[in-house]
């Protein structure tokens, strides 16, 4: 065998590190290739593996030596382009053979791999791996025929063996890898396992495969495994490749496929330093698009374009005359070129890279290849690429890079928004179509997609994060269930669509529940999706359909479902100006409210199946701060207390008892779960039970009498400031009365006016101190903001024992009318009020929004622009402050 195997070895020693360590490794091999016995260099590489321990060692030490031994007869001239493909993809089918074996013996003692089926695609099919090519296959299994135990189901029996199979190849040890293995070109690869029963997969690739499927599918063949049911499959599914006619549609998912190729690449577009040699213009990838583009369409009606590998296919275009044959020559030429050059930057230290590296490292790889330095390898390959991408750019009919009918690229447009990073995110976007996304399989989908992109992303570039809005944007389709009705639907009401923009640009709170659930989308598609929903009773008829005969979880669902649906609603009713915040505040209340209403009584209604109920007792739950006071934001927790009625002494009467204590503390607990536990419609709201009595020392839930003599005997100041929004939610009519009566007794009793000042002195400084305020348009924890203005409306109500009602609103308009307050401060209220429920979703860090957020939020509080909401939200502030300094004589620092 000819060659300079001794410039070889020297060129592999000095500029490949890998190459280096291999030799080294194994010096009776770096013999063999010094005496140029190329194949007993492959031979002895063959059996490297023979005496290992393992099958895992056995296959890296076949690689390492395998890699080693083709490198340096590559380098030496002996081993041509073709023959060290052909090895490397040889060495792919014997390891995945192997380890498929290996992984039914390890499980079915002595089993023949029969059912198990390895399909080699791309490279790897076509027997043209490079030196660390991924390999990508495809993993199938016939059920009748799967070697299992008689435990196993074919289906988890095939997981397992696919899992070892991967984990066999890929892991990394001390001894190396043996192939990095990518299973994603399986059918719905998001979502369906690893290894997929023969049936499903010709379901799918008969009713709903993409056209990049059908590109793959044109070098698949049977590698491993049962080869002769992998044989049988392939030929079953031949027609879904090669078809007889093309519509025009799959024409032109074709030309996206081809377009798409120069779309997402964002690197030099000429061989230097950072050029890819496969993804760049006039690259590899162009080459083998160019001859799979014509094969598909020509294919169907011509069995001799049927070749897997790429020259072979370029060959057989040129004598059907589909191409010219220069055309044929020149590419399959520079196909080989640029495969030996990906074979040299690989050999340097055996990484999967395709991009030319810079200074010394470039000038590496070109001696290892024989040239002088970088700058020889770059003047070779740029001319050449240049002629490639002339050649690409007939089959897309535009002209090179800088024509003028070209489309402005993605990367372009995406820099031109103020994207960051445009590169990428360009490269990320051309992706979604490419069937990584499910919701984007379908070829109707992708066109309504493709014709959405520019006004989306004139959209997205708005939001405060245009990065993050389109990565939510992302989220939002890959978890949506159907693209072909998301897309049609948007383009059939567009308003719609203006709707889910305004959502990811300017509520980051929405646009995070709409990515974490795609389906609160339907909540805007009903005609009644932009009015306010209905009283408690009808909120929680709709909550408790259903139901009847469900088990727990699937009713606890069924809660979260339409409460999601509700607050998603509500908060695009809010951003686009549909509703006055204040009526979007009580409406989130009442949700809230039939919320915890339903899940209560459905919890109530489950416990008691296995412990009975206490006689003469049920649970009370009291409703405090906003939730009491009937006007919740987006963000609100809800402040509870659990109590119950009914002698604490006595005992349940199911199956298993519990005194009465017990009984309602773990009921209440599991209110508490139902209400805030995720289910597999996500969670519901956070719950805060501190303000019962004793706070977080104390008992979750306690009995009425207890609560009453606490708040009588124990309780601090700020507890009755809170039991001034108290309001009974759950319980029946009867002890919600008891409950009222109690709480009244507290608050209407007299007080030292002197203490009761000093009081809320003291705790307002202490939560000045430490809560500061997040930001100029915290409404809240301003100082004149709204906790002042509570606390002082408070302070009065207790002070005179007047106007005690939970809704804030009502308690300022009693307390005007008796003189206590000035009329302006009712609107004052009103305006921080709505400053607090709009900012929540549009300024939710509540410092300076973005300018599209800024003019929602100015008109949801019925202002002109953000500069008259700050001054509205100054003058509300400077209210609460003349009162405050009225009542309390005390000057209340406002300029923060």
């Amino acid at each position: 065998m000819t060659g300079d195997w001794q410039d070889a070895i020297a060129r592999a020693r000095v500029n490949a590190p890998f190459l280096a360590r291999a030799l080294d490794r194994q010096p009776e091999l770096e013999a063999l290739l010094r005496a140029g016995d190329g194949e007993g260099a492959l031979a002895w590489a063959r059996a490297a593996g023979s005496e290992a321990p393992t099958c895992e060692i056995a296959l890296r030490r076949e690689r390492l030596a395998l890699a080693a031994a083709l490198a340096v007869g590559d380098l030496a001239g002996a081993f041509p382009l073709a023959q060290v493909m052909a090895e490397l993809s040889d060495l792919a089918d014997r390891a995945l053979d192997r380890a498929i074996a290996e992984a039914i013996a390890r499980r079915v003692e002595g089993a023949a791999p029969a059912g198990f089926i390895a399909l080699a695609l791309g490279k790897h099919g076509a027997g043209e791996l490079n030196y660390s090519s991924d390999i990508d296959p495809i993993l199938l299994y016939d059920p009748a025929t799967l070697p299992r135990r008689a435990r196993d189901e074919p289906g988890e029996a095939a997981q397992r063996y696919a899992r070892e199979i991967v984990q066999m190849l890929s892991a990394n040890s001390a001894e190396g890898y043996v192939f990095r293995v990518d299973l994603r070109l399986r059918p719905a690869s998001e979502v369906s396992p690893l290894a997929i029963s023969c049936d499903a997969a010709l379901s799918h690739y008969e009713s709903s495969a993409l056209a990049w499927e059908r590109a793959a599918y044109i070098r698949a063949r049977a590698a491993a495994g049962d080869i002769g049911q992998g044989e049988d499959f392939l030929a079953a599914i031949r027609p879904f490749v090669w078809r007889r006619s093309l519509d025009f549609g799959a024409i032109e998912e074709i030309g996206r496929l081809t377009s798409r190729i120069r779309d997402r690449y964002s690197g030099p577009t000429e061989p230097a330093p950072g050029f890819n040699l496969k993804q760049g213009r006039g690259g590899i990838r162009e080459i083998e698009f160019f001859a799979q583009t014509h094969q598909l369409i020509h294919g169907g009606r011509d069995p001799s374009l049927r070749v897997r590998q790429t020259r072979a296919a370029l060959d057989a275009l040129a004598a059907a005359g589909l191409i010219a044959s220069e055309d044929a020559e020149l590419l399959g030429r520079s196909y080989d070129r640029l495969r030996v050059v990906e074979h040299r930057l690989q050999m340097l230290e055996d990484h999967q890279t395709h991009t030319l590296p810079s200074g010394e490292a470039l000038d590496r790889v070109a001696r290892l290849d024989g040239l002088a330095d970088g700058a020889a390898l770059l003047a070779e390959l740029t001319p050449l690429c240049a002629e490639v991408a002339a050649r690409f750019d007939r089959l897309l009919d535009r002209p090179g890079s800088g024509g003028a009918s070209q489309a402005e690229g993605l990367p372009a447009r995406l820099e031109r928004l103020g994207f960051e990073e445009p590169a990428g995110l360009a490269e990320r976007i051309a992706s979604w179509s490419d069937g990584h996304i499910r919701a984007l399989r379908s070829e109707a989908a992708r066109a309504s997609f493709d014709a959405l992109l520019p006004r989306l992303l004139d959209a997205l570039a708005e939001a405060p994060d245009p990065r993050r809005a389109l990565l939510l944007w992302e989220e939002l389709i890959a978890k949506a269930s159907s693209a072909i009705n998301l897309f049609r639907l948007l383009d059939a009401r567009p308003a719609l669509l203006d709707q889910l923009v305004g959502v990811l640009t300017l509520a980051p709170p929405l646009a995070e529940q709409l990515a974490r659930r795609p389906e609160l989308l339907d909540a805007l598609i009903d005609k009644s999706a932009l009015d306010l929903p209905g009283e408690v009773p009808a909120l929680a008829e709709r909550m408790a359909r259903g139901e009847t005969g469900d088990d727990y979880e699937r009713a606890l669902d069924r809660i979260r479902v339409v409460t999601g649906e509700t607050r998603f609603a509500l908060g695009v009713q809010l951003i686009q100006g549909e509703h006055d915040p204040l009526d979007v505040a009580a409406a989130l209340s009442r949700t809230a409210e039939a919320a915890l209403a339903i899940a209560a009584r459905t919890t109530q209604d489950d416990f008691a199946v296995k412990h009975g109920v206490v006689p003469g007792g049920e649970l009370l739950v009291l409703g405090l701060g906003r939730l009491g006071g009937g006007a919740l934001t987006h963000a609100s927790d809800l402040d509870i207390v659990y109590l119950f009625t009914g002698d604490h002494g006595a005992e349940s009467d199911g199956a298993r008892p519990l005194g009465a204590t017990l009984y309602f503390n773990r009921l209440a607990q599991r209110v508490s779960g139902a209400l805030s536990v995720p289910t597999a419609q996500g969670a519901l709201y956070e719950v805060d039970t501190r303000l019962r009595p004793q706070g977080a020392q104390g008992p979750l839930a306690v009995s009425l009498d207890s609560f009453a003599r606490y708040q009588r005997e124990d309780a601090w100041t700020w507890e009755h400031m809170a039991l001034t929004r108290a309001r009974p939610l759950f319980g029946s009519p009867e002890a919600r009365s008891a409950l009222e009566s109690a709480i009244a007794d507290v608050l209407l009793r007299p007080r030292d006016p002197a203490r009761l000042r000093a009081d809320v002195l003291k705790m307002r400084g202490e939560m000045a101190a430490n809560k500061p305020p997040r930001g100029p348009l915290d409404a809240k924890l301003l100082r004149g903001g709204l906790v002042d203005l509570e606390f002082l409306i408070h302070y009065l109500q207790l002070r005179d024992q007047a106007c005690i009602v939970p809704d804030l609103g009502q308690a300022i308009a009693g307390l005007a009318e008796r003189g206590s307050l000035p009329g302006e401060m009712a609107e004052a209220e009103r305006m921080m009020t709505r400053l607090l429920v709009a900012g929540r979703l549009l300024a939710p860090d509540l410092d300076q929004p973005t300018p599209a957020a800024g003019r929602a939020l100015a008109r949801a509080c019925r202002c002109e622009s953000l500069d008259e909401v700050l001054r509205r939200l100054e003058e509300a502030r400077q209210c609460v402050a003349a009162t405050w300094h009225e009542v309390f004589e005390e000057k209340l620092e406002t300029q923060q």
